[in-house]
């Protein structure tokens, strides 16, 4: 269950340690995802009738019957303030718990930046659902760059360390995040793993998150951009679907298109979709496996990296 509520068990392991307090002096302690027991609040209260139950979403078609209507209409859980649905809590209760995580969060986010930019290391946080193939792409693109950039890697994943022994496989340096029951990285998470990693200065920082096009929206790392992908296997409407991860990007990776001619897929209209919720979004298309595109890739990184070590000197 998303962390944002903090309902759920589990717990986060970094290269199959714990995490440690952030504050000087603090001690060694397992990163928990608090359970029911932990919560500063309860799982009952008066809700008005607003507060429990969503409302329907208002039809345009006039000439449907009422009884059509009823089967029609959706029921629309993200209509109140908090945009989302927790049984037991109201919306200004849920307001509240995302504030605080979220502002705990953009204190550590800021910290990781700045050290980002102190050492002038270029950071991506790639984005998508599962099985849009990030961890090839990393691969493939890790292998292109051939040293031509020092570069570590962070790979977020629920359990496991399949995808970091995979990167490094290549030669790059990767560290694995086992979020346990989370959904998603967050910037407490990241810092810790950055320290692991002994970051070289003048580098490239490709951190994976969780495959997950919901959460990771919310929870900023630090990182000088969040990069999409959505691979042609999945759908033309996903960027629709799920806008605040798309506005949340500053590019979209059309992943997969040498698969385009066995597949009723518009790319056009995947990108014109995109544009829709983010008209600022660049786009490169592109495929892991042909090759096709990768270059563009390459030099927008190369660019990246470029312009962090260009603004650190200035700043110096």
């Amino acid at each position: 269950m998303c962390t944002t509520c903090g309902c759920g068990t589990g717990h986060t392991l970094i290269g199959g340690h714990a995490l440690k307090q952030r504050k000087a002096g603090g001690v060694q302690v397992q990163y928990r995802v608090p359970d029911h027991s932990a919560h500063d609040h309860d799982h009952v209260h008066t809700h008005g009738e607003q507060d429990r139950l969503p409302q329907p979403i208002p039809q345009t078609d006039e000439g449907a019957n009422v009884e059509n209507n009823s089967l029609t209409r959706a029921i629309d859980f993200g209509a109140g303030p908090a945009g989302a649905h927790a049984p037991g809590l109201t919306q200004a209760r849920m307001v509240k718990i995302e504030r605080d995580i979220l502002s705990k969060n953009d204190g550590y986010a800021s910290e990781n930046r700045s050290y980002l930019a102190a050492h002038s290391i270029f950071a991506l946080n790639l984005v998508s659902s599962p099985g849009s193939g990030k961890t090839t792409l990393l691969v493939k693109t890790i292998n292109a760059l051939n040293g031509s950039i020092p570069l570590a890697v962070i790979e977020g994943d629920q359990q496991t360390d399949n995808d970091a022994a995979r990167i490094r496989a290549t030669g790059a340096p990767a560290l694995q995040i086992n979020t346990g029951k989370g959904c998603h990285l967050d910037a407490h998470m990241v810092g810790q793993a950055m320290q692991q990693l002994s970051l070289q200065d003048d580098s490239l920082l490709l951190i994976e998150n969780v495959g997950n096009l919901v959460c990771p929206a919310s929870f900023d790392l630090g990182e000088a951009h969040k990069v999409a992908i959505l691979s042609v296997t999945e759908g033309e409407d996903k960027p629709l679907k799920y806008p605040d991860m798309f506005c949340a990007s500053d590019l979209m990776l059309l992943n997969k298109c040498d698969l385009l001619p066995y597949l009723e897929f518009d790319a056009d209209l995947a990108v014109e979709n995109a544009r829709k919720v983010n008209p600022n979004i660049q786009v490169i298309r592109i495929s892991a496996t042909s090759g096709d595109g990768m270059e563009e890739w390459l030099e927008w990184i190369k660019v990246g990296c470029e312009k962090t070590v260009k603004e650190k000197a200035c700043d110096e």
